[in-house]
Formats: C-alpha cells, sequence, structure tokens
C-alpha cells in the first residue's frame, strides 16, 4: 500500500487516527497495462459493473460516513486506482464539495495517487486551488521506468510521466515520488537515487516488488496472498507449502532480498552523507520512527497491520490494499458501518495476525523492533528451522538495519536532545562515524 501525507516531513501519519481507507473511485480501471501491478487483476471481482465507476450516491454515503467516524479532527482522503484521474474533475469537485458539507471543524486533505499520465493544465491548476497532494509512480530513469510500466499496446510511458511533472512544477503541485524497486533497476541503486535528486523531488517511496503466480486455472492467476491469513484452514494450506515451491513462483521481475539490502545501504550511504533534511526517503524516515518509539508513518513497519483498508467503487471495503480478495471483504458501507467494519472481529485479527504469526528467528532478531516482519504479504519464506512466515525480504533487511545502525543511533540521541537528526552529516565529515 501506497500512502502520501502532505505532513510526511514531520513523520505523521494517517495510522495516528483510528483508522484510514483508500478509495478506489475508478476500481482496477486503468489507461496503462503495467507488467507487475497487483489491482489490474481485482476487475474479475465486478464482471458484473464493467465501468468501476463510484456513483455520486456512493461517494456522498462514502464521504459523509469516513469523516463522521474519525474520532480525530484530520481526515486524510486517498484517491488510489487503478488510475485515479480517469474520473474526470467534475467528481472530485463533487467530493469535495460533500467534504465541505459534512466536514464541520475537522480539517480535510486530499492526495491522489496517479501514473502521471493523464496530467495536463486543467488537472494542475485543480490541484494548486484545492491545496492537493499527489502522488506520483515513476520508476527513475527512461530505461528503468518504461521497462515495466507499459500502454495496453506495450508503449513506454515515460515520456508522458515526465510531461505531468513538468506541468505539476509549473503549477507549484506539491508531489511526492513513489518509485517501484524491481530486479532490473534495483543494481543501479545511486542512478535511481540521482534521478530524484535532479527532479528536485524531495518526498521519494521505495516499494520493493515481490510477486508471485501460484497456480492458474481458466479463469486467472492466482497469488499466494489469497491464502495468506483468511483462516485457520488457508493458514494450515500455507504451512503445508514447501520452500522450493514458494520460489519457484516468483515472477521473474521480483527483486531478491540481496538486491533490496544493496539498494537500500547504497542510497543510504548517499542520503545520510548529504541529504538528510532534505529530502524524506520513507524507509529511512520510518526507520527513525520506530528507532526512537514513534508511529513508523507507514504499515509495513508497524507491530500491527488493520489500520488501513480499501473501499472500493461500489461501496466494498477491504482489510488492505494487497489483500483485496473475496476472504477479506469486511462489507458494504449500504450495510455496514465504517466503525463496525473496521473495529470488527475479523478486521482485528488480521491486523494482530502480523505479530502473532511471527517465527522465532524474528521474535529473536535484534531488529524486530524497526522491521516488525515487513508486510505479511511477503511473509511466505521459512526459517533454517522450517518455521514458516518469514518475510521473503529478510536476509536484505537484516543487512539494511544492521548498515544503518549507528547512523540512526546517533540521530536518535540528536532528536532526544532536541536536536536536528541531519547533524549526522556534520558528525560524519569529522569523522566520528
Amino acid at each position: 500500500m501506497f500512502i502520501f501525507v502532505k505532513n510526511f516531513k514531520t513523520m505523521q501519519s494517517p495510522f495516528l487516527s483510528p483508522f484510514y481507507l483508500m478509495a478506489k473511485p475508478a476500481g482496477s480501471i486503468c489507461n496503462l497495462a503495467c507488467d507487475y501491478c497487483y489491482y489490474l487483476e481485482k476487475a474479475q471481482y465486478y464482471k458484473q459493473d464493467l465501468s468501476h465507476r463510484m456513483s455520486d450516491e456512493m461517494l456522498d454515503l462514502f464521504v459523509k460516513e469516513y469523516i463522521e467516524s474519525q474520532a480525530s479532527d484530520y481526515v486524510n482522503f486517498t484517491w488510489h486506482g487503478g488510475e485515479t484521474l480517469l474520473r474526470d474533475i467534475s467528481f472530485y469537485k463533487k467530493a469535495f464539495k460533500l467534504q465541505r458539507k459534512y466536514a464541520k471543524s475537522k480539517r480535510i486533505e486530499n492526495v491522489f495517487q496517479t501514473n502521471g499520465t493523464l496530467l495536463n493544465d486543467a488537472w494542475c491548476r485543480f490541484f494548486k486551488e484545492n491545496d492537493c497532494l499527489v502522488g506520483i509512480s515513476v520508476d527513475g530513469p527512461q530505461r528503468f521506468h518504461d521497462r515495466f510500466r507499459l500502454s495496453p499496446s506495450g508503449r513506454g510511458s515515460f515520456d508522458k510521466v515526465m510531461k505531468g511533472i513538468d506541468l505539476l512544477n509549473r503549477y507549484e503541485v506539491e508531489w511526492n515520488a513513489m518509485a517501484v524497486v524491481n530486479a532490473f533497476n534495483a543494481d543501479f541503486p545511486l542512478e535511481f537515487y540521482h534521478f530524484f535528486k535532479d527532479l528536485d523531488c524531495h518526498f521519494i517511496q521505495f516499494a520493493p516488488i515481490v510477486e508471485r503466480a501460484l497456480y492458474k486455472d481458466n479463469t486467472h492467476n492466482h497469488s499466494i496472498t489469497e491464502l495468506k491469513t483468511s483462516s485457520s484452514e488457508n493458514l494450515s494450506l500455507l504451512a503445508s507449502l514447501r520452500d522450493t515451491n514458494d520460489v519457484a513462483a516468483l515472477v521473474d521481475f521480483s527483486v531478491s532480498p540481496q538486491q533490496w539490502g544493496n539498494f537500500l545501504c547504497s542510497i543510504f550511504d548517499e542520503w545520510v552523507r548529504n541529504d538528510v533534511g532534505n529530502i524524506f526517503v520513507q524507509i529511512f524516515d520510518s526507520t527513525l520512527a520506530n528507532w526512537v518509539g514513534q508511529p513508523p508513518g507507514a504499515c509495513f513497519y508497524a507491530k500491527e497491520c488493520g489500520h488501513a483498508a480499501v473501499i472500493e467503487f461500489n461501496g466494498d471495503v477491504y482489510s488492505c490494499d494487497h489483500f483485496v480478495f473475496p476472504s477479506y471483504k469486511l462489507g458494504n458501507i449500504r450495510e455496514k458501518g465504517l466503525q463496525q467494519m473496521m473495529y470488527s472481529k475479523a478486521q482485528q485479527d488480521f491486523g494482530k495476525a502480523k505479530a502473532k504469526l511471527l517465527p522465532s528467528q524474528c521474535l529473536n532478531c535484534k531488529w524486530l523492533f524497526a522491521c516488525n516482519g515487513e508486510c505479511p504479504k511477503n511473509r511466505f519464506a521459512y526459517t533454517k528451522d522450517k518455521e514458516p512466515f518469514l518475510n521473503y525480504l529478510c536476509s536484505g533487511y537484516y543487512k539494511y538495519y544492521s548498515h544503518v545502525a549507528p547512523y540512526m543511533d546517533y540521530m536518535a540521541k540528536a532528536l532526544e536532545n532536541e536536536q536536528a537528526p541531519a547533524l549526522v552529516m556534520d558528525a560524519i565529515a569529522r569523522g566520528e562515524l
């Protein structure tokens, strides 16, 4: 799940609120056909409504229910996809009008996640006028981006994305980057990172791609994620799978643990010497947050899941963006309230399973406080003792946390003394680290 918030810089997070929903006003429909997209296949669950368009009636119900269900004075609306801009500006104007109608004294923030190819002057004016934050999906330089982010006809999307970013800058719209790290671009971490620096991008989320195809039938490919924690029977089924089968199921563009660890360490070394306090990389901020005992700002590194769910175009609510399967459907807001669904036993069990299913290797790991097992969707590997539910990327994360520990210790101490973490750069320059 990719989350951008305007106060990302201070590590404020939607997870500080009771719960958070990511809205899919166009469902899984997208104008691109990225090879590694995990959401395009969700259209199979809604064959009865091929338009995948949130109705005005559903929009009203969602906005009202979502605002009224929040205990916090801050309400974050994240519009996600599929591709959010396949709904025209008039739809979001209605949404913002409804927000004003139901907000009362609450502060509303709107975040749009988009592939950037449909951005134009009208969209950028709209975002600027309404103080929106825009998350752009861009995978680095063209030779990396166009490897997987393709149109349905197979054409690269890089040029259109760059045009969109130029427009956002021209209209002074605040934007962040979401960059997928895969088996191809992971071997070029500094080229990847410098691309975003050259774009003058100050907020970056690196998302490792780990995807598997478990088996095929006559309708679609099934992901092993669908079996993960929906029931005790599924847990038993997952535990019975052999490690060799899990590895064999990896799609070839998935990043390896070694690549992921090397990627993070290489970029961290550049960042901690030159860019602390100027460029904000989500995993580095989340690491520092966990280091000082604060909420990490990203569900991947939190102790429990279950605070962040998804609402589809028709009002169906699912436990998580990566678990949009029938087993994880909590209900529909026409029939159940959001609080009822989000505080249900099913959702509470889903959230607690993250910690409950940690293998002994994780429970005895000195970096558990920083990693917390990462995302459950990636916990399909086995420990040396053949315990299930080890994160596939574990060895990469272990290398990363071991590498950054002295610098995190220093920055944590600086925060404890009410000093800026950026002082770490001076300490490095003086040879103290």
